[in-house]
């Protein structure tokens, strides 16, 4: 009696769809190109930066896009001293949540500066 055949097939890994961006990440990849961050108004009055389509809390549909400062604070980070292949950058660099000016909640961040001596 011989073995049976192992069958075997290549992985192809694409998407083949095309996708609208919705009106609320429709309005921050935009304005992420003009310069420009938006984010979205909760019913409470706190604004997510990065936008989402729905309360985190209480699902609740969200739709007023709201514009936030270019500058903020840098509330905590970490040093990449040593780059891995899936890093923004092949030379050491910081990674940041930045909480920005009328912003309630922190931005992830790659940021590109000199680092320590």
């Amino acid at each position: 009696m011989t073995a049976p055949e192992r069958l075997s097939a290549p992985p192809v890994h694409e998407y083949p769809f095309t996708r609208t961006t919705g009106p609320v990440i429709g309005a921050f990849m935009p304005g992420l190109r003009e310069g420009v961050i938006v984010g979205i108004k909760r019913p409470d009055g706190s604004v997510l930066v990065p936008p989402t389509e729905y309360d985190p809390v209480t699902s609740v549909a969200l739709h007023e896009v709201v514009e936030v400062g270019q500058s903020g604070e840098v509330m905590t980070w970490t040093w990449v001293g040593e780059p891995r292949p899936q890093s923004p950058w092949e030379q050491p660099h910081a990674l940041a949540m930045i909480r920005l000016d009328g912003a309630d909640t922190s931005l992830f961040h790659g940021v590109l500066v000199a680092g320590p001596e």
